[in-house]
């Protein structure tokens, strides 16, 4: 019976793909992707000329119940993100969850993730974390962090550049100036940086220089 593949790729270095998923990249009937002309880069990398659909936050609702009459007809479908591990902070939950609803099998390959090179960098405890991706823009952010004011475990955040440094504020504003964080951002390319100090330091050094790139934040919880 086909199934569906949910298949890491790289966040950056395109040599940290592995060799199952350029195999199973191969063998399937076809790849969804977020977006086509970026994936069709990596495939090309790899001399692999899969179909590509695309599958994103803006039409997988649409697309989910086409998706899954293509399996149960026979098709064998694989799950990429532009970058990382699908349904990580990337379309991916929707396509899984009524895979399973409908008893089709899901096939899950290990593979590369921004949020934990970002974490074991960061010189902060390992040991229990909670993965936060991103905050809520506006409904919802203050509660989110209210709660989160009493985290004792580590946080993960993923952040964009020009929502940074207001980001940082608000962490500032919520945890306190002297909280430890870790701020990494092209994790695995050429121009890759982590950034650690107290929040009010980072806030910093963000100001004096232009953000630029895709971030991970990383808080120590409350001791």
């Amino acid at each position: 019976m086909a199934k569906l593949y949910i298949v890491p790729t790289p966040i950056g270095n395109l040599d940290d793909i592995t060799i199952r998923a350029i195999k199973t990249l191969e063998e399937v009937d076809l790849i969804l992707c977020e977006d086509t002309r970026r994936s069709k880069k990596l495939l090309n990398h790899f001399n692999i000329k899969g179909e590509l659909r695309s599958h994103h936050k803006f039409n997988e609702h649409d697309e989910v119940e086409i998706i899954i009459n293509k399996i149960q007809k026979g098709i064998n479908v694989a799950l990429i993100s532009d970058a990382g591990t699908p349904g990580i902070s990337d379309p991916g939950f929707l396509i899984g969850r009524t895979c399973l609803k409908n008893d089709i099998e899901i096939e899950c390959l290990p593979g590369p993730t921004a949020l934990i090179p970002g974490l074991l960098v960061s010189g902060i405890s390992a040991d229990k974390f909670v993965f936060e991706g991103f905050l809520p823009i506006k409904k919802g952010r203050k509660k989110r962090l209210s709660i989160l004011s009493s985290e004792t475990r580590t946080m993960i955040f993923y952040e964009s550049p020009h929502k940074l440094i207001r980001t940082l504020i608000d962490f500032k504003n919520t945890f306190g100036s002297n909280r430890r964080i870790s701020l990494s951002r092209e994790l695995t390319k050429l121009y890759e940086e982590t950034l650690r100090g107290t929040i009010s330091e980072i806030i910093d050094l963000c100001q004096k220089k232009k953000p630029k790139g895709e971030y991970v934040i990383v808080v120590e919880g409350i001791e």
